[in-house]
């Protein structure tokens, strides 16, 4: 399954999941484009969050490649982001 908007990263989430939080946290300071799908307000996505990871677990963060992550940690955001050149290489 490709993101649904391949020029941003999407992420699939909840406001009461930690994880989704401090992922935002790092796209908006990164200044990434990105789009939040909120899994609670749009319940309909949940199946899509879902047919994307193979899994039930959130965040799911789609890249513009068509890869996802499922609850990455933040060096393994930054890494993709980096390889995808959204943010600077580390110096």
């Amino acid at each position: 399954m490709t993101n649904q908007n391949p020029t941003k990263v999407t992420m699939y989430g909840a406001d009461w999941c930690g994880d989704c939080r401090r992922a935002e946290k790092l796209f908006t300071a990164a200044g990434i484009d990105w789009e939040y799908i909120d899994l609670i307000e749009q319940e309909s996505e949940v199946a899509t969050a879902k047919a994307i990871s193979g899994r039930t677990q959130i965040p799911v963060v789609v890249y513009p490649d068509g890869s996802h992550q499922v609850e990455p940690s933040n060096q393994d955001m930054t890494a993709k982001l980096r390889e995808l050149g959204l943010v600077p290489a580390a110096e």
